[in-house]
């Protein structure tokens, strides 16, 4: 099958999203600018760098999450889990402006260090982070294309050391949740190692 134009691929779902997978669920926690917690799932999300740490996470539309970073400067990731699937459903519910979804997916909250939404209290590890960018994207014709990226930096992590084992966090233990498209997801449970060719034998912590 050849897909000439990917906005029209004649298939009774669009197969974008699940042909990029998994995806890494970023689980982002922001304050509006009343001071009141907004909690929500993004799939569009990931690292971008090691050094410094900095992640993002892309709305389709300006988003609560995506305009409270914005306005305040700040956002926090929490791990989503398998242990956490329902309360992280739940927190994607489209709710008016103003709704704590920690208090509607029943969640904890807990207390950040370096900047002042919440996090997750339940999850296995967060990251406190503040903005470096803020932009809506633009496609080939030059279009604005609705579609907010949102990079920090991170300047603290908390991680529960119940999933610290051997001076490493412990991904299988967390079981952590992919977006695999569609309504489809999946739990990390195992991993495995595979080393570079520069590696040697074994891993030292280096990427090279």
């Amino acid at each position: 099958m050849y897909i000439s134009d990917p906005q029209d691929h004649g298939l009774s779902f669009d197969p974008f999203k699940a042909i990029i997978t998994p995806r890494p669920i970023g689980w982002i926690s922001t304050l509006n600018e009343q001071g009141v917690p907004n909690l929500a799932p993004y799939s569009f999300f990931n690292a971008l760098s090691s050094s410094p740490h900095m992640l993002m996470f892309s709305s389709e539309g300006l988003k609560h999450s995506a305009a409270n970073a914005r306005a305040t400067g700040e956002f926090v990731f929490s791990l989503a889990t398998t242990a956490l699937q329902q309360q992280m459903n739940t927190s994607s519910d489209t709710l008016p402006a103003g709704t704590n979804e920690y208090i509607t997916a029943g969640l904890e909250m807990g207390k950040c260090e370096q900047v002042a939404p919440p996090r997750v209290l339940a999850s296995p590890a967060s990251m406190e982070c503040k903005l470096v960018s803020s932009e809506e994207l633009i496609d080939i014709q030059g279009k604005p294309a609705d579609t907010f990226v949102t990079i920090g930096q991170v300047v603290a992590v908390h991680i529960n050391d119940d999933y610290i084992k051997d001076g490493r966090f412990d991904t299988a233990a967390a079981q952590p949740l992919a977006r695999c498209g569609y309504r489809d997801y999946a739990s990390v449970e195992q991993v495995f190692e595979l080393m570079r060719p520069t590696d040697g034998e074994t891993y030292d912590g280096v990427d090279r």
